[in-house]
């Protein structure tokens, strides 16, 4: 899917099809930076998008690999292209192994299939982020919560915030829900770095999984409300349960088809594990 033309300096999004079903996975791109490019295994879709004019800038949220998997593959396929990343992040792009062994231990045998090859990013094709900087016409804020390398980027020009992960999977006319997979889920983090959203005051909230939403007020409320609940659960119900309630939601009120896509986009039982090991630290 191609929303717009990106040389106007409005958002693109380019739906990477990822296993093959749409709205799982979005690539954002606004004139020569692509946000989030995905992984590798679902390059096939993105690449005709990319070919014709690459990318000045990849600009990651975060590392994970649904994400960023494609960022190395990307950087040797347009040598010109920088690299953004939180400073957090930037040490598992120049050397994958940690982070996918991380991954592993997440997906096991599926590793190949969900994500494809993981290559590394030369350390100096990196511009490296703490939070606070403007690049460019993006404003750049430190998210944690989701993970604590999070950034999100603000497109001046059109306000629209590119939030990856931490404005939540909202997929359709489907509610709002919070993606919380190990390792460094931090609820308390979370919650601030929703009040940095607000202060921003964007125009909509562009997030991978999937699509733009220009009811911010109302969708930050919605995560909030949903980050108190699933806290909940993970306290009082086992994985079974936890999984349960959490597809009951995701395909309840008015979600229609995108039951398929909001489990690839959020495996339950990944959250339910990244919450008990969040509760464990607190």
């Amino acid at each position: 899917m191609h929303a717009t033309d990106p040389r106007d300096g409005q958002p693109e999004l380019i739906d990477v099809l990822h296993l093959g079903r749409a709205r799982v996975i979005g690539a954002w791109r606004v004139g020569d930076v692509l946000i989030d490019p995905g992984p590798s295994s679902s390059l096939a879709t993105l690449l005709p998008a990319l070919d014709a004019s690459p990318p000045r800038a990849i600009a990651l949220t975060h590392i994970h690999l649904d994400h960023a998997g494609a960022a190395g593959t990307l950087a040797r396929r347009y040598p010109e292209t920088q690299v953004w990343v939180h400073e957090r992040g930037a040490p598992h792009l120049i050397d994958p192994r940690k982070l996918l062994a991380s991954a592993a231990r997440l997906y096991g045998a599926d590793m190949q299939r969900l994500w494809g090859e993981v290559l590394a990013v030369p350390g100096e094709r990196l511009r490296v982020l703490r939070g606070g900087e403007r690049v460019g016409a993006f404003a750049v804020a430190y998210t944690p919560g989701h993970a604590s390398h999070h950034v999100a980027y603000l497109h001046e020009p059109t306000r629209v915030a590119f939030a990856g992960d931490v404005a939540g999977v909202r997929i359709g006319a489907g509610p709002v829900l919070a993606p919380t997979p190990p390792p460094d889920i931090d609820l308390d983090a979370w919650r601030r770095s929703l009040d940095v959203l607000e202060e921003w005051r964007p125009s909509a909230l562009a997030v991978t999984h999937f699509g733009s939403h220009d009811d911010v007020a109302d969708h930050i409320a919605a995560l909030r409300a949903h980050l108190i609940e699933v806290e909940r659960w993970a306290r009082e119900l086992d994985e079974p349960a936890f999984v349960a309630r959490l597809r009951e939601r995701a395909v309840g009120g008015r979600a229609h088809d995108a039951g398929g896509s909001y489990g690839q986009a959020l495996p339950p039982s990944q959250s339910f594990q990244g919450l008990q090991r969040y509760l464990r630290s607190v």
